[in-house]
């Protein structure tokens, strides 16, 4: 009997009493952000007397609204807007001590946002540091400046609204290290035009062609970052042509997408080729860009898909491009898979590089487009192209499916229509 009971009490131990939830308090409800109605975790207090969570206030106001949500008074925007309720704070922490064993978690004391004058400060020793060619100091004012950013986006916003921008590109141009390169990268944004002038002199792309060269891998990713924003920023301005014409440019944007270093370089490396594909498409497929874009297209998800697309359709542009792509077994498989279950985006890309590498070009490439139509019906292109203008797709996809249609119905019993639904029998180049 007595084995019996301990084998018993083996096999149920005694029961622990379960932990209250943080649900199952009682949060006191001038704890609580009247916007998320959540704990608040750095409360600031408007001018109307309502305090709110930092976050969500800032949210508010930075959505356009000019009152206090409770009180609908009216408030102007400035530094000395939202004033830290330490009291409340300090309320908030004790009370999460209060209840640890309720499995709340002390709020961390914030920190306190920077100002406007303190950004103004801080730039101004940076330029004073450029004049005078003093790089450690500069570098050291520009990392408190890159940290007090990485903060809070209230810090990046408050940053940028006072002038960072053309002042770090200032730093990077008089030391060209990838440091500054780093430090721009993070916080700038290219809406000036005297900064993208001074980033687009020779001395400038040269430069950032070193660090893509050379650098380490964040280096080349900063790198590559900016020189993604500045392409943007110039491909529609007179600066587009001297950008793109910059010695080793396109190879070595390339060379980041054939031998990746991250997903985001990946990336950003795809949509740099894109806007050069403007004016340097021939140049892009004699480095050989499509087969590697067409080797990323085989499994790439929707984000990589896009942007490879986009960069390919700029390249089919030219009829280098085309002859690069129409050789390449994966390039129509690729093309049709492409055209549903990805995105609107990518439906209008795929449509776009099917019709350039199958419409009638010139002499030249008389048996090409031929060829190309002929591959598109063994993949199965007329019946997805019949099924978009069935679900419908965007005006300028529309009017190329429906010449992409025309010329295929042209070649009707050249070839079977065969349904490919993936890439098994096309094997991926080596």
């Amino acid at each position: 009997m007595a084995l019996r009971t301990l084998k018993a009490t083996a096999k149920f131990p005694f029961r622990r009493r379960p932990k209250p939830s943080l649900s199952s308090l009682s949060i006191p409800s001038h704890f609580i952000c009247p916007i998320s109605l959540d704990l608040m975790q750095d409360p600031v207090t408007l001018p109307s007397g309502i305090t709110y969570d930092r976050r969500t206030i800032e949210l508010w106001l930075s959505s356009g609204h000019r009152t206090c949500p409770v009180t609908l008074l009216s408030v102007e925007l400035d530094d000395q807007l939202l004033i830290p309720n330490h009291s409340i704070r300090r309320m908030i922490q004790d009370w999460c001590v209060a209840n640890r064993s309720h499995g709340v978690e002390r709020i961390p004391t914030p920190k306190t946002p920077i100002t406007s004058l303190q950004v103004s400060d801080t730039l101004a020793e940076i330029s004073a540091a450029c004049r005078s060619g003093d790089r450690l100091l500069c570098a050291e004012l520009i990392a408190l400046l890159k940290k007090s950013a990485e903060e809070s986006e209230r810090n990046l916003r408050c940053i940028l609204s006072n002038g960072a921008t053309p002042v770090l590109a200032a730093a990077f141009l008089r030391f060209k290290t990838e440091n500054f390169l780093s430090a721009f990268a993070g916080i700038s944004n290219l809406d000036d035009k005297e900064t993208i002038l001074q980033l687009t002199s020779d001395q400038s792309l040269k430069s950032i062609i070193l660090i893509l060269s050379k650098g380490s891998l964040s280096g080349k990713l900063n790198a590559i970052l900016v020189l993604k924003e500045l392409l943007a920023a110039v491909h529609e301005t007179e600066h587009a042509i001297t950008v793109a014409r910059t010695e080793q440019l396109v190879e070595k944007v390339v060379m980041l997408i054939k031998n990746p270093i991250s997903l985001e370089s990946t990336k950003a490396s795809l949509v740099a080729a894109y806007y050069l594909s403007f004016t340097q498409a021939t140049k892009l497929a004699e480095t050989g860009l499509v087969p590697i874009l067409l080797e990323i297209l085989v499994d790439a998800e929707k984000s990589l898909s896009e942007k490879a697309l986009a960069a390919l359709d700029g390249v089919l542009e030219e009829e280098k491009g085309r002859e690069s792509a129409a050789e390449h077994a994966l390039a129509m498989p690729v093309l049709v898979k492409k055209v549903f279950r990805v995105s609107d985006l990518a439906t209008e890309f795929a449509v776009s590089g099917m019709w350039k590498m199958c419409r009638k070009w010139g002499e030249g490439e008389e048996g090409r487009w031929e060829k190309c139509a002929v591959e598109a019906l063994k993949v199965g292109a007329f019946q997805k192209l019949l099924l978009l203008l069935q679900v419908g797709c965007s005006d300028r996809a529309k009017d190329k499916a429906s010449e992409l249609l025309r010329i295929l119905n042209g070649l009707e019993g050249k070839e079977e229509c065969v349904e490919t639904l993936d890439f098994r029998g096309v094997k991926r180049a080596l």
